[in-house]
């Protein structure tokens, strides 16, 4: 049996909707789903006993998608089957994105359970290499996007976000990691102006742990860079999740703007 380990965001329904049944969707306090009614909730404090709740509800494979929140950790709530992993969850807790979701993935793996991707379990949400949209990128954007493979390698040695943006062969802003959706209000707030024409580059750190956090994007994307005037979003291709495709891609073309499923060149 598979257990979808559901946060916030659209990721879980999408991955939920795609899987055959049967599946167990838990979720951990304080990380709720948007759009998902998980069938258990566990705390941080209590991870130990919810590894053995998985054991007896015969699940085999877990799966991690959406966003899900560092929590903080209350002493007097830790049940006696998570004293064990103590050590390993305070360094996961103080340690950067990446590394905290590979001490995460080997206390599931120690279990004996199997950690498959959600882009794994659920394929048809990696889409086909090459321009989707009605309208391509010219030259100019074609050749400033080696610039984005640049800054993702370096937010991958900082361990930051997986995006930026770029116009005219310049960096306006990168992803921390308050995540995509920050990066672009900061945009809006601070030189709305130079956001038209500019293009939204997404892709996975390079190294990057990708069985729990490879890069989504949505309709609520497509409708946003549309809004703002961008040119259009490069996306890897391989390396980012496109929900709801089909209204993506719509509405990208009523903008008149690209989407461009790009291979990596560094």
């Amino acid at each position: 049996m598979l257990a979808l380990i559901a946060g916030r965001g659209a990721l879980p329904l999408a991955v939920s909707e795609a899987v055959r049944p049967p599946i167990v969707i838990c979720a951990m306090h304080g990380s709720l789903p948007d759009r998902v009614k998980p069938d258990h909730v566990f705390r941080l404090e209590a991870l130990g006993g919810f590894l053995a709740w998985l054991r007896r509800k015969g699940v085999t494979e877990v799966c991690f998608c959406g966003a899900v929140d560092r929590p903080k950790l209350s002493w007097w709530r830790l049940d006696l089957r998570t004293l064990a992993l103590l050590p390993r969850i305070r360094r996961a807790l103080r340690t950067g994105d990446d590394s905290a979701l590979r001490i995460a993935i080997s206390v599931f793996e120690d279990q004996g359970l199997t950690v498959r991707a959600a882009h794994e379990v659920a394929p048809e949400l990696l889409p086909v290499a090459g321009c989707l949209t009605q309208r391509t990128p010219d030259a100019g954007i074609q050749a400033a996007m080696r610039l984005g493979d640049q800054v993702s390698l370096e937010q991958a040695r900082a361990d930051l976000g997986q995006a930026c943006v770029i116009r005219d062969g310049t960096v306006l802003v990168r992803e921390a990691q308050d995540g995509t959706d920050a990066m672009l209000d900061r945009l809006a707030r601070e030189a709305p102006e130079s956001a038209r024409g500019a293009v939204l580059y997404k892709a996975p750190k390079p190294g990057q742990e990708r069985r729990a956090d490879l890069p989504v994007i949505g309709l609520e994307t497509a409708q946003r860079i549309g809004a703002m005037g961008f040119a259009g979003i490069v996306i890897e291709a391989g390396g980012v999740m496109v929900l709801d495709q089909e209204a993506v891609l719509a509405t990208l073309d009523a903008r008149g703007a690209f989407l461009w499923v790009r291979e990596r060149q560094d």
